[in-house]
């Protein structure tokens, strides 16, 4: 059974992803937008006090990285 993932703050994701080598590129609005050399996708994190499991979800899952891992950054 895969663990749950934590819930946490726009903010905290971002500083968990920059963890991991993204980059921050821009910001439009309430929204931060992250890069990474080689990858595919551009990771738009709001930044808002909690984000919901789905796009949590959907962020680590586009940054390759296991929920465990997540977890623990």
């Amino acid at each position: 059974m895969s663990e749950a993932i934590k819930l946490c703050s726009g903010a905290e994701v971002t500083r968990k992803l920059k963890k991991k080598g993204w980059l921050v590129d821009r910001q439009k609005g309430s929204h931060l937008m992250l890069v990474k050399e080689g990858y595919l996708y551009t990771l738009s994190i709001p930044q808002h006090k909690e984000l919901g499991v789905g796009i949590l979800k959907k962020l680590i899952k586009q940054a390759n990285i296991e929920v465990e891992e997540f977890n623990l950054l």
